[in-house]
């Protein structure tokens, strides 16, 4: 892939240069919640304003169904970007329409504009390749270089990701090149011992990556909602948990292939539950106990992992050289089960090696939890791009970069 930096010194003052980013940011009630992935698009925006570019950038937020919809408007994101760069930016209230045209002409070198969300149009995201690549034809008119920097969207095969740099002179900006060179260090230069945690809700969410890293890691440990299918597959009951029991075979071939080639399993050996799922918005405390991982009563919800199990897991994540960590450890958007996926992220901060978080809900976990972000060695913005990528998949976004 050719990068930003070979873009710019080749000169781009006064180039109009889309830049493909993930704004897909969480709202609550139009408010941004957590701008992480703003600011990780905010070295190539910068470098590009910085060499005199026309800057625009286009996104996608959410899943509205190839319509507008205000709830999935971009304006919050557009004036979020103004903000942290401290100048003014211009948005766009459609993609490829008048207004779309009227504020890419309006701009001058230097300046930005943010066009709505792509996926207001059916084109972005349609499985029809003629219907998807006139959108990618249309949106070309707004620019004379593309850069992809939307690592959370290159493993989708959409209008803007993957047909799009087609047809303009294309370049990956400074967020794709450092997610590349991270995962190339989890997957063709790894440092040992190398440790994987897995948690999330399903466990068929994480079959792939599992299948992968059976070849690769040295210790995989398991938390989240997911757990209760492993612990299913080893014979104990667990109550009114989260199971996928269509899977269960799956999990138990899995477990049989990791004791063969040496690969270490790690399951709680306590969990924490409750008779009921926890309010999330009100936070009020919720009744809760810990037990055996072999002993959930039949009313009893896993919602994290225990004491024990915390202490568990940090003492196998101490020594590692190489450190995935993909999925929260239990509900830790409550104050009564986010122990577990505390416990995982401190083991991170404390370890002397190298460490990535995998983006989705691990990522937002470390910045709700309080974390400093730069204790890490990396927090990936895409956590389906990097589960994608260590599976061994192509990502399309990826390819549409390379020459």
């Amino acid at each position: 892939m050719k990068t930003i930096d070979e873009l710019i010194s080749q000169g781009v003052s006064g180039k109009r240069v889309f830049v493909r980013a993930d704004l897909n940011v969480p709202l609550a009630d139009g408010v941004i919640t957590d701008d992480g992935r703003i600011r990780a698009v905010l070295p190539t925006l910068t470098a590009l304003v910085e060499a005199g570019a026309k800057v625009v950038v286009a996104s996608h937020l959410g899943r509205p169904k190839g319509e507008p919809d205000p709830a999935f408007s971009l304006l919050p994101a557009a004036e979020r970007i103004g903000e942290l760069l401290g100048r003014p930016v211009a948005f766009a209230q459609d993609t490829v329409g008048p207004a779309a045209h009227e504020a890419v002409d309006g701009l001058e070198p230097g300046q930005l504009a943010v066009i709505e969300n792509l996926r207001f149009n059916p084109g972005e995201t349609s499985k029809d390749d003629a219907e998807r690549g006139d959108f990618a034809e249309r949106l070309s008119h707004l620019a004379d270089v593309y850069v992809g920097d939307g690592f959370g969207a290159v493993h989708r095969k959409h209008a803007s990701v993957y047909d799009l740099p087609k047809l303009l002179p294309h370049y990956a900006g400074y967020l794709i090149a450092t997610e590349v060179g991270v995962l190339k260090k989890l997957t063709e230069d790894v440092q040992r011992p190398y440790a994987v945690v897995l948690g999330g809700a399903k466990v068929s969410d994480k079959l792939g990556v599992i299948d992968h890293l059976l070849e690769r890691a040295d210790r995989i440990l398991v938390g989240g909602g997911m757990v209760f299918t492993f612990l299913a597959a080893k014979g104990h009951e667990v109550g009114a948990s989260l199971l996928q029991e269509d899977q269960i075979p799956v999990v138990q071939e899995y477990l049989k292939r990791a004791a063969e080639k040496g690969v270490e399993f790690v399951l709680p050996s306590d969990v924490v539950v409750a008779r009921s799922f926890p309010d999330l918005k009100a936070k009020a405390p919720t009744a809760h106990d810990t037990v055996a991982a072999d002993a959930i009563p039949g009313d009893g919800i896993g919602l994290d992992i225990g004491p024990e199990s915390q202490a568990l897991y940090a003492a196998k994540l101490s020594d590692a050289r190489t450190v995935f960590w993909n999925g929260p450890m239990g509900v830790f958007e409550h104050p009564d089960f986010a122990a577990g996926t505390r416990a995982v992220a401190q083991a991170l901060v404390d370890s002397e090696g190298f460490t990535v978080v995998g983006g989705g809900d691990s990522a937002a976990a470390v910045r709700i939890l309080g974390f400093d972000e730069s204790a890490f060695s990396h927090i990936s913005t895409g956590g389906g791009a990097s589960l994608e990528y260590l599976e061994g998949a192509s990502l399309p976004g990826l390819a549409a970069l390379e020459d």
